[in-house]
């Protein structure tokens, strides 16, 4: 270990510097993620790619859900000591897409896009669908549902929560368990759709769900209004 190198890094300016992961033996570029020294030091402990999650504010083992994880050979920092390249063996593939490589759209070319080499199907659905939504933001608005709503903005999208969350709460009331259900998947669908709007990773939420676990509600609220 090069503790010269990584004392070099100035964590106090850039908490978080770029880490691009690249395939050791084809030197096919993998993915883009961030570090915090915290998970540059779990890399070079225990010679598996550890990153830090802007979306969900927390430190993730890559492939640590879907087992595709990245077995670390080489770990260069550039000249200006602010980007780390990882050199890896990936196990199965790198995108949450089921494709090799997070760089599979190209710009400058109208060719189809590759097939997903392989089905992730490890997630949860709560994730799966927010990344899907997170994609739509771009989409055709004719096309998709989920872009013509990104496309009205804030208040169509409120809308839609509100207008689902009343119907659940009439489905409740008529006992209906199958239309609770069904009413149920559409607030939760329309919340992720706001939360996408936001830029807000559901994951944050269960993080918040976790935190409250063993806490009474009225020991949350009075935590809340102390702050």
């Amino acid at each position: 270990m090069n503790q010269k190198l990584i004392d070099s890094i100035n964590w106090d300016k850039n908490p978080l510097i770029p880490v691009i992961a690249q395939e050791s033996d084809n030197g096919k570029v993998l993915m883009l993620a961030y570090t915090n020294k915290e998970a540059l030091e779990l890399t070079l402990k225990t010679k598996v790619a550890h990153y830090y999650s802007r979306s969900r504010k927390k430190l993730w083992k890559k492939g640590e859900q879907s087992g595709n994880i990245q077995e670390v050979k080489e770990i260069y920092l550039d000249c200006d000591s602010d980007t780390v390249l990882l050199k890896v063996k990936q196990n199965g593939v790198a995108c949450h897409t089921g494709r090799y490589s997070c760089f599979f759209n190209r710009i400058d070319t109208t060719e189809e896009l590759p097939p997903a080499e392989e089905t992730i199907d490890v997630y949860s659905i709560s994730d799966t669908l927010y990344h899907v939504i997170s994609e739509r933001k771009s989409a055709d608005p004719k096309k998709s549902y989920v872009a013509s709503l990104f496309k009205k903005g804030e208040n169509s999208i409120l809308k839609k929560v509100a207008e689902e969350a009343g119907e659940f709460c009439f489905a409740i009331k008529d006992k209906d368990e199958k239309e609770i259900v069904y009413e149920a998947a559409d607030l939760a669908f329309h919340i992720l759709v706001a939360l996408g709007y936001a830029d807000i990773n559901p994951d944050l939420v269960k993080q918040e769900l976790k935190r409250r676990f063993g806490l009474s509600g009225i020991e949350e609220k009075n935590s809340r209004n102390n702050e």
